[in-house]
C-alpha cells in the first residue's frame, strides 16, 4: 500500500484518521494498499475513521465502503470489534440503510452476547441518539426471537424499556406471537402490559396475536374485552381477528356464537375464507353435529374446500361410528387431488381397529405406505392397542420396533397399551419390565397401570412379588415415592387382599413413609369390610392425629369404586364424619349425594 511519505511520517492519531478519510472520500483507494498500514490500524482508530466520514456529508456509503475493505485486506485475519460493528450499524440507521444495517447486527448477535445487561450498557453509551438505538434494539428482539432465543430478545426488551428506549411495533408483535406460540401466555401478558407502560400503541396485528393467546388458553372474556377495546380505538377487525374468535368460540363449543362471528365478518365486508370454514365445520363434528356440519360444507361459498375440510368431516364421521360415510369421503379426496394424510387415516385406522378389523387395519397401513404417507405416534399406538386388545403381543412388540426402527418415540400411552396387554395375557415378566421401561424413560405410571401389574400378580397368586416390588425399584435405582405404595395399597385393599395390602403398609412405614388420606382411607375401608372394627378405629385416630381430612375428590372416588356396597360405604362415612374428618362443604354435599 504506498502512502505519501509525509502522510507515513506525519504524526498524531488525529492526522492519521484525516489522512485515511482524505484518501477514501477521493476514492484513492489504491493508496491504502500499504504494508506499515496494517500496524496503525486499530479498533480504535477504525472506529474514528468510521464516524468522521458520515461526518462528511456523504451518507453512509464511505463509511461503509471503508468498513467492507478493512475486512478485506489479504492476509490480515482481521475482524471487526463489536464497537466497530456498532458504530457502523448506528451510522447505516441513522442514514435509513436499513436492511445491511439489520444484515450486519444479525451476523453480531449470532457472535456476540449482546443481550448481556453489561454489554447493552456500554453499547448504547456509545451513541446517544435515542431514535437510531430503538431501531437497532427492536431489530435485535427480532433476531433473537427469529433464533429461537426467547429469553435474550426479552432482555433486550427489557433493557429499552429501563432506558427509556420505545419497542417498535413489530419488534412487539415478533415478540408476543413467539411466547403465545411456544405456550407462554401469561408471560406473553406480562410482556405485554410492560408494552403499555412504556407508550407502545398496539395495532391490528398485536390485537390478532393476544386474541390468539386468549384462544390458546379459552379465555372467551378476555378476547371479547379485546374485541371491546379494538372498537374504542377504532381498529377494525380483519380477517384473522374473526377467524381466531370463531375457533375460540368452536374449541368452547359455542357454536351461536361462532356462527354470529362469521355474519358479523361478512356484514363488515369481510369475506370468509375456507379457515373460517373449516373451524366452523370442526365445532359441529367435535360436538357429534354431523348434520350441522355437512349443510355448513354444502354452503361453503368464494372458497374451496381443501384436504383439512374433508380430514375434519372424516374425524366427525368416525366419531360417530359411521365408518362406511368415512372411507367414501376418503375416496372423495383422492378422486380431488386431495390426498389424504395421516390425521385423515388414523381416524379411520382407529375405527376399524375399534371394531376389531384388525385385516381392514392393516390394508390400510399397505395404502399409507404405498402414498408415502408416514406413520406417526398415533398410528402406532392405535395398532399396538388393537392388538394388545386381542391378546396379539407378538405384533404388538413388532409395531413397537418399528416404531423406534422409524425414529418415533414410545410415548405414555405405548407404555400403557403394552403393559395391559401383558398383564392381559399373564406374561407379568414383560409386563414388569415395560413397567421399569416406562420409568426409565420419564413417565409416571398411573393408578390404572399398578392396577393392572396388582391383578396380574394377583391372578398368579404371586402376591410376594407385589410386596418385594418397591425393594426392587430401590434395587434398580429408582426413587420410591408415596404414589407407587398408594397404588398398591388401594389396589389390594380393593380386590380384598387386606394380608398384603398390610404388609406393604408395615414396610412403607418401616421406610419412613408417612401415609397420606387415599393410604389410610383404603386400609380403614378394607378392614371395615373384613369386620376388623377395632383396627379401623385405630386407622381412624391416626387420620384425626395426623390432620388427614377427606377431599372432596377421594369421597367422589370411593363412592364410585364401591357403588355396590351401598349400606358399608355410607356407615363408613358416619364413622368419618364421627372423627371430625371431613369439612363442611363435603358434609353438605353428602347430605344431597
Amino acid at each position: 500500500m504506498p502512502m505519501a511519505a509525509g502522510f507515513i511520517c506525519s504524526s498524531g492519531e488525529t492526522q492519521f484518521i484525516q489522512g485515511v478519510c482524505a484518501i477514501v472520500l477521493k476514492g484513492q483507494w489504491s493508496n491504502l494498499f500499504n504494508p506499515k498500514l496494517g500496524s496503525s490500524l486499530s479498533s480504535t482508530t477504525i472506529h474514528q475513521v468510521l464516524l468522521q466520514l458520515s461526518l462528511h456529508g456523504y451518507g453512509p456509503s464511505p463509511s461503509w465502503a471503508f468498513f467492507k475493505w478493512v475486512e478485506s485486506i489479504p492476509n490480515s485475519n482481521y475482524k471487526h470489534s463489536l464497537q466497530c460493528s456498532w458504530t457502523m450499524i448506528h451510522v447505516l440507521t441513522k442514514h435509513r440503510h436499513f436492511r445491511p444495517a439489520q444484515q450486519l447486527l444479525e451476523k453480531i448477535a449470532q457472535r456476540d452476547f449482546l443481550s448481556s445487561p453489561s454489554v447493552l450498557s456500554a453499547l448504547v453509551t456509545i451513541h446517544d441518539d435515542p431514535d437510531a438505538n430503538s431501531h437497532v434494539l427492536s431489530w435485535l428482539v427480532i433476531v433473537y426471537v427469529n433464533l429461537k432465543m426467547i429469553q435474550d430478545a426479552i432482555q433486550v426488551f427489557d433493557h429499552m424499556r429501563l432506558r427509556g428506549f420505545k419497542p417498535h411495533l413489530p419488534a412487539c408483535t415478533v415478540l408476543l406471537n413467539s411466547l403465545v406460540k411456544d405456550g407462554l401466555t401469561d408471560l406473553a401478558w406480562k410482556i405485554y402490559k410492560k408494552m403499555i407502560r412504556v407508550g407502545v400503541v398496539p395495532n391490528i396485528h398485536i390485537y390478532n396475536v393476544l386474541i390468539h393467546a386468549c384462544c390458546n388458553s379459552g379465555d372467551v372474556e378476555k378476547a371479547e374485552g379485546l374485541l371491546s377495546q379494538m372498537e374504542l380505538k377504532c381498529i377494525f377487525p380483519d380477517l384473522v381477528t374473526y377467524n381466531t374468535l370463531i375457533a375460540l368460540y368452536c374449541k368452547r363449543s359455542m357454536h351461536y356464537e361462532a356462527l354470529s362471528v362469521q355474519h358479523r365478518m361478512e356484514r363488515a365486508g369481510v369475506s370468509p375464507d375456507i379457515v373460517t370454514y373449516n373451524s366452523l365445520i370442526y365445532g359441529f363434528c367435535r360436538e357429534g353435529r354431523m348434520s350441522e356440519a355437512v349443510r355448513l360444507f354444502r354452503e361453503i361459498k368464494g372458497a374451496t374446500p381443501n384436504h383439512i375440510t374433508y380430514t375434519t368431516l372424516v374425524y366427525g364421521y368416525c366419531r360417530q361410528n359411521d365408518l362406511e360415510e368415512s372411507l367414501r369421503l376418503l375416496e372423495v379426496m383422492k378422486a380431488k387431488g386431495l390426498y389424504p394424510g395421516v390425521v385423515a387415516y388414523n381416524s379411520i385406522l382407529r375405527m376399524l381397529c375399534k371394531e376389531g378389523r384388525i385385516r381392514d387395519a392393516n390394508k390400510l397401513l399397505v395404502e399409507m405406505s404405498e402414498r408415502k404417507v408416514e406413520p406417526d405416534n398415533v398410528t402406532c399406538n392405535t395398532l399396538i392397542n388393537a392388538y394388545c386388545k386381542i391378546g396379539d403381543m407378538r405384533s404388538a412388540m413388532k409395531v413397537k420396533e418399528k416404531m423406534l426402527e422409524a425414529g418415533l418415540k414410545l410415548d405414555q400411552f405405548t407404555y400403557k397399551a403394552l403393559i395391559h396387554g401383558f398383564c392381559k395375557v399373564q406374561d407379568m415378566e414383560n409386563a414388569k419390565e415395560l413397567l421399569f421401561s416406562m420409568i426409565n424413560a420419564g413417565f409416571s405410571p398411573s393408578y390404572c397401570t399398578y392396577s393392572w401389574i396388582v391383578d396380574g400378580f394377583c391372578n398368579q397368586e404371586n402376591e410376594e412379588y407385589i410386596i418385594r416390588l418397591p425393594d426392587e425399584f430401590v434395587k434398580r435405582g429408582l426413587y420410591v415415592d408415596l404414589s407407587l405404595y398408594r397404588a398398591l395399597i388401594r389396589r389390594l385393599c380393593k380386590r380384598e387382599r387386606l394380608d398384603c395390602a398390610e404388609k406393604i403398609f408395615s414396610s412403607m412405614q418401616g421406610k419412613k413413609v408417612s401415609g397420606d388420606c387415599v393410604v389410610y382411607t383404603s386400609l380403614a375401608y378394607a378392614n371395615m369390610k373384613a369386620g376388623k372394627s377395632s383396627v379401623v378405629m385405630v386407622l381412624l385416630d391416626d387420620m384425626y392425629k395426623m390432620r388427614l381430612m377427606i377431599t372432596r375428590k377421594i369421597y367422589r372416588s370411593f363412592n364410585d369404586s364401591y357403588a355396590s356396597d351401598n349400606e358399608i360405604i355410607r356407615i363408613f362415612w358416619d364413622h368419618m364424619v364421627e372423627r371430625g374428618l371431613m369439612s363442611k362443604g363435603l358434609l353438605k354435599e353428602m347430605q344431597n349425594y
